[in-house]
């Protein structure tokens, strides 16, 4: 290519990879069309036809020509809207030149644009856009040094004999047990068959009745003993007239106690419904009122939220409100003396009831924010818990002198399926805290003398925050696991505190479904799906998109145990995994070698202190407040990698709108994380024509100038 023959004046952006193109689909109203063959004439790609015979194919309207399936000449540059003269087109999929060259060029003998080479230089001086390739480029992924390349196939080996030697523990463990058999059609073809969480702590204290499993400030727990207060909780509920099929809701702070009644319960039959500590008011008698509890343990120090939302429960009474009063927080907090006190539970016997459970019973829901509407809480049954596949995995990654530490709330999956499951199939030891303490974190670390953790993106960058300190590798953690750790972060992490980052991809109601980068993959990359054809990663039409693109990642479904249950919302179940394929909500990208790279989740849903924050849930509360006529709310880049909430209002005619004060009216009503920190106050929003809020633009306009900040008052 003639160095000097590129005019700055014609060239388009760069572009990384050539499979990344995607021509635009149109949509034609054909209640508004007149077949007036405007818009097949104004066409410059004469991509838009129609059938003018007689019994004309499509009954004669005007559509889009396809070159190849899901390929088409258009490139959605707005000709046939513009001339449409009664607005029946629209565009349905945008075009993307599709990082189609590194750069397209034009000479000026205007030739076909020739390919760009990285040797040549910019004709212009340099004019025209720049760009750096994204993390998740459709071409190489990003670079390593050749120590961290080797690093990576050692790791690979290691995990190969992990899984045959994981493998083997768990196959012996199944055949010993009997339901090696049951255990296999499980694997093999999806069969609903599993055991519960109850089973599996029984079993292990059954193997090592005296091996630490539980570590909590100063208490230490053996595994008989762990059985033995889950048995004295079971007595205790079945003295309380509870039993199989009935719901007991959690809302604690982590403790042994939570522990306690989470295995207690299963024991004779019961379902358990973990709730975020955190809510309150509305978000929290949704949740006790959903989910047909009978019964709701509460800690001590959270007793107030309880007691403001009794008039909004249902089902529950003080009488059936079992308060916590073991802990430290619980000290010089008054009870009602209506309420059960939890500590009169463990003078109850440590003998197994023996109620046992049905099969195909609830086991546990656990409820995550819906993107678009209220929380759905996702059903485990006790024929599907995930806790022999967990179990597996179990053996695949420890080791039973590990010490398995966790800051992470028990309410949620990552904590309680990865860090208590796995070290109880494994029979490690679980170190717990009651919460995430930045300063202290590894000094708690040092403590429990712990060799693995969890954590999440937005814990790194603020770990990594805190002044550096000549101990920072004194410690004996030799991997950590993390979901959605910034790639920026991933190397400095690793060798400041001298640890192995394992990358991980879950939800609770993924079915299962999972991908891991167990120091296998690139940094920053979540690996790669072990099967092949086991994933899709589809556009908004449910198109395929090719490598270097963002859509929403899909896992193949397999038998009814990979299939995913809301509680009493079939409508939701049957869109989650009606198709035969498991819709995650969550954007990702796949280069060219396979590797996945984690996008961001769908626009309506929000990150915030390692929780899902549902856009609608709080906008549903805002719009309580007498002054507030309209409200989007929606996230704006945060410094630490996830997510900061603003809320834009449309005050009521003539009334105004006080940031602080609206701030102390959602107090009480949201958990702290869901409050926006952002508020700004707009005259009007821009719409749809179906009157629906452009997130969108509110979202590219950021924070602006008017904007209320409440960390800066």
């Amino acid at each position: 290519m003639q160095k000097n023959a590129v005019k700055f004046w014609t060239k388009l952006p760069d572009y990384y990879s050539a499979k990344e193109n995607i021509t635009a689909l149109l949509e034609f109203d054909h209640k508004k069309c007149k077949q007036c063959d405007i818009c097949t004439f104004i066409c410059p790609a004469r991509s838009i036809t129609r059938d003018r015979s007689d019994g004309p194919w499509n009954n004669g309207y005007p559509y889009l020509k396809m070159a190849a399936p899901d390929l088409t000449d258009c490139v959605a540059c707005g000709c046939c809207l513009a001339a449409c003269p009664t607005g029946a087109i629209s565009i349905k999929r945008g075009f993307n030149a599709g990082y189609y060259y590194q750069r397209l060029t034009q000479t000026s003998e205007l030739v076909y644009p020739n390919r760009y080479l990285l040797s040549d230089s910019d004709g212009d001086g340099g004019a025209g856009p720049k760009t750096a390739p994204p993390a998740a480029d459709a071409g190489d992924s990003v670079p390593e040094s050749g120590g961290r390349r080797l690093r990576r196939m050692l790791n690979r080996l290691t995990l190969g004999k992990n899984c045959v030697v994981g493998g083997a523990k768990f196959a012996a463990n199944e055949i010993r047990r009997g339901r090696a058999w049951p255990t296999l059609k499980k694997f093999a073809a999806g069969a609903a068959h599993d055991i519960s969480w109850a089973q599996l702590l029984e079993e292990s204290a059954e193997q090592v009745p005296d091996k630490k499993c539980l570590l909590y400030n100063d208490e230490v727990y053996t595994y008989r003993q762990m059985d033995d207060n889950a048995n004295r909780l079971a007595n205790f509920f079945l003295h309380r007239k509870s039993g199989k099929g009935k719901g007991i809701g959690i809302l604690m702070r982590n403790s042994p106690r939570f522990l306690d009644i989470f295995f207690g319960a299963q024991k004779i039959g019961m379902y358990l419904v973990p709730i975020n500590p955190e809510l309150k008011g509305d978000g929290l008698a949704y949740i006790v009122n959903h989910s047909d509890i009978g019964t709701l343990v509460v800690d001590a120090e959270l007793l107030t939220s309880v007691q403001e939302s009794l008039g909004l429960f249902e089902r529950i009474a003080a009488a059936d409100v079992i308060v916590d009063d073991m802990e430290a927080e619980a000290q010089g907090i008054p009870i009602a003396e209506q309420m059960p006190r939890l500590s009169k539970a463990y003078a109850y016997a440590p003998d197994n009831p023996g109620v046992g459970h049905d099969p195909r019973d609830l086991c546990l829901i656990i409820y995550t924010s819906g993107t678009t509407g209220r929380p759905k809480g996702v059903v485990y049954r006790y024929q599907t818990s995930g806790v022999q596949l967990l179990s597996l995995a179990g053996n695949v990654f420890f080791k039973p002198d590990d010490t398995y530490f966790t800051y992470l709330s028990l309410c949620h999956g990552n904590a309680l399926f990865i860090t208590v499951t796995m070290s109880l199939a494994v029979k490690c030891t679980v170190a717990l805290s009651r919460k995430f303490s930045a300063s202290k974190f590894w000094d708690t670390v040092r403590q429990y003398d712990a060799t693995v953790f969890n954590t999440i993106g937005t814990i790194i960058p603020i770990l990594m925050k805190q002044p550096e300190k000549a101990n920072d590798r004194d410690h004996r953690v030799r991997v950590v696991f993390s979901a959605a750790c910034p790639l920026d972060m991933w190397v400095p992490f690793e060798e400041r505190f001298g640890v192995q980052l394992y990358e991980g991809y879950g939800a609770v109601d993924g079915g299962g479904k999972g991908i891991m980068n167990l120091g296998t993959a690139p940094p920053g990359s979540l690996g790669k799906p072990a099967k092949r054809g086991a994933i899709r990663i589809v556009d908004e039409a449910g198109c395929d998109v090719p490598d270097g693109a963002s859509g929403e990642l899909l896992f193949k479904i397999r038998g009814q145990g990979s299939r995913v249950e809301y509680y009493k919302n079939p409508e939701a179940s049957e869109k989650k995994t009606g198709d035969g394929w498991l819709h995650t909500g969550d954007i990702v990208k796949r280069d060219r070698k396979g590797y996945l790279y984690f996008v961001g989740r769908n626009t309506e849903s929000m990150r915030k202190g390692g929780e899902n924050v549902s856009a609608y849930e709080v906008e549903h509360v805002i719009m309580g407040h007498a002054a507030v006529e309209d409200v989007a709310v929606y996230a704006v880049p945060s410094d630490l990698g996830e997510d900061d909430i603003m809320a834009a209002v449309k005050p009521v005619n003539g009334a105004h709108v006080d940031a602080h004060e609206l701030r102390s009216f959602l107090t009480g009503k949201l958990a702290k994380f869901a409050i926006p920190r952002y508020i700004r106050v707009v005259p009007e929003f821009p719409k749809t024509s179906t009157h629906r809020v452009i997130k969108s633009a509110l979202s590219q306009e950021g924070v602006t100038p008017d904007t209320f900040d409440a960390l800066k008052g």
